[in-house]
């Protein structure tokens, strides 16, 4: 199975659909927001520095990033293939990404893109701030989030067209037609 990015502005369903995919393709999972929350949880010293840039709606710093998705990386099972949720988030982060998986004889393999109109992700966040109590998801913090989308993230869909691995799939309100049609991109690229 090959590596999947997937990639969308925040609330686009990253984890959701990537929860998907592991439990269909039995695909290893980095999710840079849960390993990140899991450092800040437990204190450590990744943890506390990334709290910084976090409640400010700032991305972490691409060393600290490409750091911890090696050492993630190998820790998982090898030829499964591994699905990358939030990250790369830059033209440099994929780049690293890139090197550092050729280093390993691996490459990117396809990249998922989720479209959903702001508004929608507004809504959704908000709402998940209310059920999981995360500080991140109130609502200045959420713009800041979205202009850090539009400016430093969104860009970055140019390059994977670049790469040749772009596939987009944007929100019509239901989740079965999203799954079915990413499912299919999936099986032709596997």
């Amino acid at each position: 199975m090959k590596n999947i990015i997937i990639f969308g502005a925040p609330g686009s369903g990253k984890g959701t659909y990537s929860d998907e995919i592991v439990a269909k393709y039995n695909m290893g999972h980095i999710s840079t927001g849960d390993v990140l929350r899991s450092e800040i949880k437990n204190g450590t010293e990744l943890g506390k520095i990334a709290k910084g840039y976090i409640d400010n709606g700032q991305l972490i710093p691409d060393e600290l990033m490409i750091d911890i998705l090696a050492k993630t990386y190998d820790a998982l099972p090898k030829g499964q293939g591994v699905i990358f949720d939030g990250f790369p988030r830059t033209i440099a982060q994929a780049e690293a990404l890139k090197t550092m998986l050729a280093e390993r004889g691996d490459d990117m393999g396809m990249m998922i893109e989720l479209v959903v109109d702001e508004e929608v992700l507004m809504a959704r966040l908000l709402n998940r701030a209310k059920e999981q109590g995360r500080a991140d998801d109130n609502e200045e913090t959420i713009k800041k989030r979205f202009d850090v989308y539009r400016n430093q993230t969104a860009p970055l869909a140019e390059w994977f067209e670049k790469e040749g691995i772009r596939n987009t799939f944007t929100w019509t309100g239901a989740k079965e037609t999203m799954l079915s049609n990413i499912f299919a991109a999936i099986d032709k690229n596997a």
